[in-house]
């Protein structure tokens, strides 16, 4: 997962710290031993003391220990053309350009100018700002899920939504697995009723899951279906419902406006947005854009497993403001990861 900028940022952070150590040789400068003024009073107290014992360490020591004192100043100029190269690479791994562009900014600012030991590890300190660069974009909000789904008034009423293909149908079967674990009762919603084969295939996975699905007929009102599943669910005091959604472009007024409706006639209490991983840049687009006709309140990247490149982890929730809230990482019901930013950064910098 992520491999290929796991690699590209272990590289760059090889190539920084090369940089940084160039200027650190030309700031060695050892400075020679300054005479000493020595007063009469102080020669005369001097001789009313013990002889000194011979010091320990010869000249080189000496020497050494000066230039491990010493600091010198990172300067922009060393590590410009680096700093490009490391814009570059984020774009291939399908980091978005705002994305990118603060990630390098915050890596300036965190080298350039600064005052660093002479000697210390050029490596760790490349490190730690690309680490906390990343960290800045992927931590936009500190949303806990299990929190709130904790602490809210049942039933808890999740919203999905997003474009058709990307998985949508399938990770609401494994958060309703997920849910089960912990504990809660769920109600599934069959609010897809534009996709043909839609409503059989949501009703499969709540047929293998034990879970109770609420469902009306192909071309039916999807904000009327999820509306009877939240009163069943109210009736029966069951803790979740879980709405599948048809999947639509954001250009599709007719199903965006579909969408609305849902929303506004069942004030659901989370939104969810679910894309691929893989889609990359797409998904960063798309996110921003359905975000902007229907607010959600975080996303779920399937697909995880297969995303060498990372980009879209990194980028969304920097792009819509909000967060990555799991990750789909592999076909079954369990293979859904809850996102934590410090789990994404441990794999990029392990």
């Amino acid at each position: 997962m992520f491999e290929k900028l796991k690699e590209k940022l272990g590289g760059f952070k090889k190539i920084l710290g090369g940089a940084i150590e160039e200027t650190e040789k030309e700031a060695i400068i050892v400075e020679p031993a300054k005479k000493e003024i020595v007063t009469n009073g102080e020669k005369a107290a001097s001789l009313k003391q013990p002889p000194r014992q011979p010091e320990k360490i010869g000249v080189l020591g000496r020497i050494k220990a000066a230039v491990l004192e010493q600091e010198f100043i990172i300067d922009e100029n060393s590590l410009k053309d680096h700093l490009w190269e490391l814009e570059m690479a984020l774009l291939e791994s399908d980091v978005a350009v705002p994305v990118a562009e603060k990630i390098v900014e915050s890596v300036r600012s965190e080298l350039v100018g600064t005052r660093r030991k002479i000697g210390s590890d050029k490596g760790e300190i490349v490190g730690i700002a690309l680490r906390r660069a990343i960290s800045k974009v992927i931590s936009v909000d500190s949303f806990d899920f299990d929190v709130f789904i904790k602490n809210s008034k049942k039933p808890v009423t999740i919203v999905f939504v997003g474009v058709n293909g990307t998985g949508k149908t399938t990770t609401i079967a494994k958060m309703a697995e997920r849910f089960k674990e912990q504990g809660y009762s769920v109600v599934i919603a069959a609010g897809d009723t534009f996709r043909a084969g839609a409503i059989e295939q949501i009703e499969k996975h709540a047929e293998a899951l034990g879970i109770k699905i609420i469902k009306h007929q192909e071309g039916a009102d999807p904000a009327a279906i999820i509306y009877d599943a939240v009163q069943y669910a109210n009736a029966r005091h069951k803790d979740i419902v879980l709405a599948d959604t048809a999947g639509r472009m954001h250009t599709n007024i007719n199903l965006m406006d579909q969408l609305k409706k849902v929303c506004r006639v069942n004030k659901p209490d989370l939104i969810i947005f679910v894309d691929e991983a893989v889609a990359g840049n797409d998904a960063v687009e798309r996110a921003r854009l359905f975000n902007s006709a229907v607010p959600f309140n975080g996303s779920i990247l399937t697909k995880a497993d297969a995303d060498s490149k990372g980009g879209a982890a990194i980028s969304i929730a920097y792009t819509t403001g909000k967060p990555i809230l799991f990750l789909g990482v592999g076909q079954s019901y369990k293979d859904l990861v809850k996102f934590d930013p410090d789990w994404l950064l441990d794999r990029l910098f392990e």
